[in-house]
């Protein structure tokens, strides 16, 4: 049995669709099943509530071998902690209990990089808190997210803009959502795998925000361009949307990270290369959203 976290979600609901695809059998733990298409409650097993409850997470994982792991969001969240490691520790408690034997989560570059990342330091600790359980363990490294964007499509629709805190030449990885989940369930349905180890997911090329502003332009045929913000002003806006003063720190002290390097370190191997270019992405992602 295979548990997945998160079966709504950008990600999660590609992992979901994997393993259904896979003919492996699945159990979903989701705050509200109605979310759930109606061919997914079909097949799989589906149990309500929140993934951070204790009683929720030892029903899930009663007989289950494998879970996918994924802390949601929380932009209410007091400290970071809450988030990530004080969130999962009734999962970690529950791991031991019910015998699970792998879990697969999605998690961060920059191990060992720089001290204070913000919301990657706090993944990386929660990766420790679930590895030191016992269980055998994989962590999906990743990069930014191309799916990210999406957030601002009505801002590059009404605008042709898009906003980052991060300079418009430097150039980084990102990945899109779909490899992510292609990479997770590769991992879920592979019952080999022992120990403790990080799978970099990196996209296949680094760009900066003025190539994606490019490409940008010419896969929407129109002119965009990225706008970089100050980190200052960056977190006034996450707390004038109702973020905790923790988050956007954080998100303000991810941001910095990244401008400074975090990203840089992990080396664009083959198995770290994944498949989806940025300009495939808004092809098949960015375009629709936009011109919606």
């Amino acid at each position: 049995m295979i548990v997945i976290t998160t079966p709504t979600g950008n990600i999660g609901r590609r992992v979901v669709d994997g393993v259904l695809a896979a003919g492996a059998p699945a159990r979903l733990i989701v705050r509200d099943a109605s979310r759930l298409p109606a061919k997914v409650r079909e097949n799989a097993e589906v149990v309500e509530g929140s993934h951070g409850d204790p009683d929720v997470v030892a029903k899930a994982f009663a007989g289950a071998g494998t879970v996918f792991w994924l802390a949601p969001p929380n932009h209410r969240a007091e400290s970071l902690d809450d988030i990530y490691s004080r969130f999962a520790q009734p999962a970690c408690e529950a791991f031991r209990s019910q015998g699970v034997q792998r879990v697969v989560a999605v998690s961060a570059l920059g191990r060992g990089v720089l001290p204070d990342a913000g919301h990657i330091t706090a993944t990386l600790a929660m990766d420790d808190l679930i590895a030191g359980t016992g269980v055998h363990f994989r962590a999906l490294t990743l990069p930014t997210f191309m799916d990210n964007l999406l957030g601002q499509a009505a801002s590059i629709r009404d605008q042709g803009v898009f906003f980052s805190a991060i300079s418009g030449d430097r150039k980084l990885p990102t990945c899109a959502c779909r490899d992510i989940a292609a990479a997770a369930v590769r991992l879920l349905l592979d019952p080999s795998w022992t120990g403790r180890g990080e799978v970099p997911v990196l996209g296949p090329e680094d760009l900066s925000n003025d190539d994606m502003a490019r490409i940008m332009s010419e896969v929407l045929g129109r002119p965009v361009r990225h706008q970089r913000v100050s980190v200052e002003a960056f977190k006034e806006s996450m707390l004038a949307r109702g973020v905790s003063e923790a988050n956007a720190q954080g998100l303000v002290e991810m941001a910095v990270a990244k401008e400074n390097g975090l990203d840089d370190t992990e080396p664009r191997t083959p198995e770290a290369t994944s498949p989806t270019t940025f300009r495939e992405w808004c092809e098949e992602e960015l375009k629709p959203a936009v011109l919606a």
